[in-house]
């Protein structure tokens, strides 16, 4: 057998089905070996950011591992904003990048590079295979480490040697380390115990797996019975939400808004989420989120499942069986008119399908989104979260793997989508069911924000230049149809219901071109 192939079916016997894949020279007989391997689904994809983004959508929804398939360091290079945003995200990934054959590396030709120092910030562990022989094993390490909390991609360097020479490999089934996690029992809850009995204000700050449905409504219930804040953290891999869900609000982008939510807050219970930080560095603004004098508590240290925590937490407190009080959310009116984002995101809330999964990258648009869909029909929510953009189409495509009878709905800025839009090919290909919502205001208009918040000058004519997205004006109906995904446009918020509604009911993807006011609306 093949080297490429042992690594094929050990990855099999481990439960990874799926490869994401932009190969090269040096991955061909891994190529070829998928026809030897049927039970692994080969998927293409034009980018490698394309590969890296979808098996982070994959491994949300999934939970568990996809593979990804690149060339090289440069292959490696291309996938890394989206492999640090799975790194973000705690995603298990198995990222199996080619290099040059043992004996031709110290030649130095023209593509090698140092993939192993590539790959370390965007990975949780590196691994490089060291003999043909061990690769099973070195295969299943991977697997295993990147479902090990904390979750997160692990790269796997083959050279290109070990793929084409044949052995007699040792496969032997592991136990993954799922089934041995930390037991939440384990966690000392007593300083956040006495915290929730005495008289300081208490807020809860979660994310991770603690956005289930079985974690908030956990953290809920101890919420409502001490008197308790909630928030989550900005951003969230994967939330269950809509109507019969706890929404709790999200810790606000900006700085100074998170630290008036947090404002005589005096201990900061962390379940699944990080101390709150800024996202970026502003002249005269803090950049540690948590208010002076409050003290934190990690109730979810490596190793631990978030949603087990808050449900041991509501357990010691005689509060596992609360039933918690719901807010109501009403949908607001759907009303004709010109297109804004506000507008999108009503019809939006609708018209969003039970059991429907967002990624949501609509960056300005975010909070309207995500906040008029609060009392839409229960659906699953993925954010952005490490901050590159370019992984809302992505993500998308690889929740729509992961979730085949899911209708997967794609919020997306114009400027973000132009750093992955070939996910479109992808979709097309595999006949995916993604209904992209392409939000083009024509403007990086997140930038427009940042401008003065960082303290440069006022903006002139090239400076703002720099921020506008015309011209040339974008077509992305053009561009759409032209990677084999059908498209319209809309200008009303009549033209974007019948839209929306017509692609919803059809099955395989579509976009919808919401043509909006230019900058913020």
């Amino acid at each position: 057998m093949k080297g490429s192939r042992a690594i094929l079916e050990s990855l099999l016997i481990d439960g990874v089905k799926v490869c994401f894949s932009n190969p090269g020279t040096s991955e061909m007989n891994f190529v070829a070996s998928l026809d030897d391997v049927p039970e692994m689904r080969g998927i293409l994809t034009l980018f490698e950011g394309v590969a890296s983004g979808a098996a982070d959508g994959y491994a949300r929804i999934a939970n568990h591992p996809a593979a990804v398939l690149l060339h090289l360091g440069p292959g490696l290079s291309n996938a890394g904003a989206n492999l640090h945003n799975a790194r973000r995200a705690n995603s298990p990934i198995v990222t199996i990048v080619g290099d040059h054959a043992s004996f031709h590396l110290h030649h130095d030709p023209p593509l090698a590079s140092d993939i192993d120092s590539l790959a370390s910030p965007i990975s949780k562990v590196v691994l490089r295979a060291k003999d043909l022989y061990s690769l099973p094993e070195v295969t299943s390490d991977a697997v295993i480490a990147s479902i090990q909390r904390p979750r997160g991609p692990v790269t796997l360097i083959v050279p290109a040697d070990f793929t084409w020479l044949e052995a007699d490999f040792n496969f032997e089934p592991v136990e993954l380390l799922d089934k041995q996690e930390a037991n939440p029992t384990d966690v000392d809850f007593d300083p956040a115990i006495a915290a929730l009995r005495s008289e300081g204000r208490v807020a809860f700050l979660i994310g991770r797996e603690a956005m289930s449905q079985q974690g908030v409504t956990s953290v809920e219930r101890v919420a409502q019975r001490y008197g308790a804040l909630v928030l989550s953290e900005t951003f969230s891999s994967v939330i269950d939400r809509g109507r019969g869900v706890p929404n709790p609000d999200k810790l606000s982008y900006f700085g100074e808004g998170a630290l008036a939510q947090l404002a005589g807050v005096s201990t900061l219970i962390l379940i699944g989420a990080s101390r709150p930080v800024a996202f970026f560095a502003y002249p005269d603004k803090p950049s540690s989120l948590v208010p002076e004098g409050c003290s934190v508590i990690d109730l979810t240290p490596c190793g631990v499942d978030a949603a087990a925590v808050a449900a041991c937490l509501a357990e010691q407190l005689g509060v596992g069986d609360l039933e918690i009080a719901l807010s109501e959310h009403p949908l607001a009116p759907i009303v004709d008119g010109p297109l804004t984002a506000s507008s999108v995101a009503t019809v939006l809330s609708h018209l969003l399908p039970e059991g429907a999964i967002v990624s949501e990258e609509s960056v300005t648009a975010a909070l309207s989104s995500y906040l008029q869909t609060r009392g839409s029909a229960p659906h699953r929510w993925m954010n952005l979260m490490g901050g590159a953009i370019g992984q809302g189409m992505p993500l998308a495509t690889g929740a729509a793997v992961a979730s085949p009878t899911s209708k997967v709905i794609n919020i997306q800025a114009d400027g973000s989508s132009l750093y992955t839009i070939q996910s479109l090919w992808t979709q097309a290909r595999e006949n995916l069911d993604v209904v992209t919502i392409l939000l083009n205001n024509r403007a990086y208009a997140i930038l427009q924000l940042e401008f003065g918040r960082v303290g440069a000058e006022r903006a002139g004519d090239q400076s703002q230049s720099m921020l506008n997205l015309f011209p040339p004006e974008l077509d992305f109906v053009r561009i759409s149809e032209g990677f084999g995904v059908p498209a319209t446009r809309a200008t009303t918020v009549r033209e974007f219901t019948v839209q929306l509604e017509e692609a919803l009911a059809a099955r395989g993807p579509r976009l919808i071109e919401a043509y909006l006011p230019v900058g913020l609306s």
